[in-house]
């Protein structure tokens, strides 16, 4: 019986078509993989360009890791593959002490995301877009660069470049659970381990030299800052612990701690933490911190002394978390391990191992709701420190300007320790928030710019970008602003005026309380889309009273599709901008309080609306006011009046008369009628907003006939 063929059997010049096709496509993922084009390094897949000096360091350390990835007694069993490196703490920290840099030691790069994945052959780095020239700047040419959120991811990179059955390695005290889940699920699809390392060896290679880590002064911070006492906030915890069920909580975020407890302390720069675990029972209190700093006006305020009730805290070392989490943890039937939300990424992969699976109730600590909405005390104490921080600002701003026209040198670093210092000399100042960021001309393009010793250039005519906040014991503040040495091109006044737009059309909303945070991203956005251009950040993030100046649960993004809504009482801030990279850039950020307008919506909602706290001058001469409509005129106008009441009040108080007058000059009314003048103007200009032109003229034809 004869078969019938079903198909065409390959040919060899078939089969070798299809073996080249396939090479290009695994050289076309291969390039993928090479990540960005990096500006100080040859292209090149065969060869590794290194530079002398600092570079050569860095590639000694990155050696000696995959010296210590090889060492059975570093990894406790086999030799890894892969090792990873977070920019975490144990506590999943955005900021970190000096001991804690790990990244830094091991690549040379100074800023506050990235992730670093070490091969015995290769090795890359992953970082947000706001920070790529950065890390292109400060990494050797031994990394590849990646962008976060686009491919290749962690691991696809690894399934790329490993064999089944290898083995990759990390600490999991320093990531998150929810990542190494996440991770290790992707990783088994190519049958690759995703191992527990214990020991860090990025700690064993930095030996003698890593920095002690630092613990400083505890403190106190009084009610009459905070507002409620610590007892009073446990117990509200608790009533929120029993409606879940829960026999009690692992508290892991530091800014978590020191909130409950109304503690502060100096461990971390810039955020008033102390590096501790809390562990909340209905019977008990444990806090695990440096036991050394002890004295007895903390121990009187934690009722530490013979606690033998629930309302009392027991003080433990900062290590027996470990063995105390693993010896209760028999007697608990449910505890709840914060899992990640917004900005918090929620419990470390060790504290998961530590526990049983069949007691672990993950849940968004209910701690970060009790934190955003800021009872009166703490927002009466959120306005006084934005005066105050106002204050500071325009001194710096007056000088700025004064000293620019006189001739003098300043640099962008001279002017941030200039801003840094006009905060710490305000009432209640506990330093700064972030480091100061002054970013001149083309580095005012770049959205995460810091000036560095390797950076810093002399402010000449052009843009200036400021970004700082401020740190009070009654309040956070964060502010930008963008001034203009000398004048100003028209594409610069457009692009500056229409940030501004998007900064007011936010702030004028009122809205019902169940509209998500994500969905009023168009409004800022909006004026900037138009011009056909975008920022690479979100438009707003909450931000603490006396804590981190990022906190959950509000983030303003139309990537980030969060259920959690707006409250009386939250702050955030409203921060849009304008990049172009190579010639300038504009950012403008005020911190907006949400207030409750005691109406209510058709569908029984409350409505609420904003009220900017920031009281820091716009540029005058960047603003075309015929770009703005009558009700921008009208913000701008009450905003002004706002300045000059209460920062030029205290400006007068203080006789600071030079900074008093500029800021008058700044703040001067604009017209919110139009004259025929303003609508010529307008008409003329082919980027005037169709709506306005037309309500514009309008009035004009109205105003004649009335009048004629």
């Amino acid at each position: 019986m004869r078969h019938r063929k079903i198909g065409r059997q390959p040919t060899l010049g078939s089969l070798l078509a299809l073996g080249i096709l396939l090479a290009l496509v695994e050289l076309t993922v291969a390039n993928d993989f090479q990540g960005i084009r990096r500006s100080k390094c040859q292209q090149s897949r065969d060869r590794t360009q290194i530079f002398e000096g600092v570079d050569n360091v860095l590639q000694k350390r990155l050696q000696a890791l995959r010296a210590e990835m090889r060492s059975r007694t570093s990894t406790q069993s086999a030799e890894l593959d892969a090792y990873l490196v977070p920019m975490y703490d144990e506590h999943q920290s955005q900021y970190l002490m000096e001991s804690d840099q790990r990244i830094r030691f091991l690549t040379g790069f100074t800023g506050t995301i990235g992730e670093a994945v070490v091969l015995m052959r290769s090795a890359a780095f992953w970082t947000d877009e706001r920070f790529l020239e950065q890390a292109d700047q400060e990494l050797n040419c031994a990394w590849r660069i990646f962008r976060v959120g686009e491919q290749p991811t962690v691991a696809e990179y690894l399934q790329a470049e490993l064999t089944p059955e290898a083995r990759v390695g990390a600490d999991p005290q320093l990531v998150p659970h929810h990542a190494w889940k996440a991770l290790e699920t992707e990783l088994s699809n190519e049958y690759i381990r995703l191992i527990h390392i214990n020991r860090n060896l990025v700690d064993l290679v930095w030996g003698a030299r890593r920095p002690a880590p630092r613990f400083g002064a505890l403190k106190v911070h009084p009610v009459r800052f905070a507002g409620e006492r610590w007892d009073s906030k446990v117990a509200r915890l608790r009533a929120n612990l029993t409606a879940l069920r829960c026999d009690g909580m692992i508290v892991t975020s530091l800014t978590e701690v020191a909130y409950l407890l109304n503690m502060r302390g100096t461990d971390i720069p810039h955020v008033p933490v102390f590096k501790a675990y809390l562990l909340v029972t209905h019977r008990e209190l444990l806090l695990y911190t440096n036991t050394t700093r002890e004295t007895l006006g903390l121990k009187n305020h934690l009722k530490a002394h013979s606690c033998h009730n629930e309302n009392c805290v027991q003080l433990r070392d900062y290590g027996d978390v470990w063995r105390d989490l693993r010896t209760m943890a028999q007697h608990w039937h449910r505890l709840l391990v914060p899992s990640a939300v917004v900005f918090d990424t929620g419990a470390s992969e060790a504290i998961h191992a530590t526990l049983p699976r069949n007691i672990v109730f993950e849940r968004p600590s209910p701690i970060i709701f009790l934190r955003a909405q800021k009872n009166e005390v703490e927002r009466q104490g959120m306005r006084r420190a934005h005066i105050r921080d106002g204050v500071a600002m325009c001194e710096v701003l007056s000088r700025l300007e004064e000293r620019f026209i006189a001739g003098d040198h300043i640099t962008e670093m001279s002017l941030a320790r200039e801003i840094d210092h006009a905060r710490k000399t305000q009432n209640n100042s506990e330093g700064i928030a972030f480091p100061t960021s002054v970013a001149y001309g083309v580095h005012s393009g770049l959205p995460n710019y810091t000036p560095s010793n390797r950076t810093n250039i002399e402010l000449s005519e052009g843009m200036v970008l400021i970004d700082s906040g401020g740190q009070y014991e009654d309040g956070t503040t964060e502010v930008s602003r963008t001034l203009h040495l000398g004048e100003p091109t028209a594409e610069q006044i457009r692009a500056y005026t229409n940030v501004l737009i998007g900064l007011i059309r936010l702030s004028i909303l009122t809205f019902p309380e169940n509209l998500k945070p994500a969905e009023l991203d168009a409004l800022a956005r909006g004026p900037v889309w138009g011009s056909m251009n975008d920022y690479p950040h979100g438009t707003g993030h909450g931000i603490g009273s006396y804590s981190a100046v990022r906190e959950s649960p509000i983030s303003i993004s139309y990537t980030a599709k969060q259920r959690f809504t707006f409250k009386e009482g939250y702050f955030f801030s409203n921060e849009p901008g304008y990049y172009k990279p190579g010639a300038f850039g504009i950012r403008l950020e005020n911190v907006l309080e949400v207030i409750d307008t005691g109406k209510t919506h058709p569908t029984g909602h409350k409505f609420l609306t904003f009220q900017d706290v920031t009281l820091v001058p716009f540029e005058w001469k960047l603003i075309d006011r015929t770009m703005l409509s009558v009700p921008e005129k009208k913000w701008l106008n009450d905003y002004n009046a706002r300045i000059r009441q209460h920062v030029g009040s205290e400006l007068k108080r203080k006789h600071k008369m030079d900074a008093f007058y500029w800021m008058m000059n700044k703040t001067r009314h604009v017209p919110e009628y139009v004259t025929e003048a303003d609508y010529h103007g307008a008409a003329t200009s082919h980027h005037c907003r169709l709506s306005i032109a037309g309500a514009l003229a309008i009035v004009l034809l109205l105003e004649r006939f009335i009048f004629n």
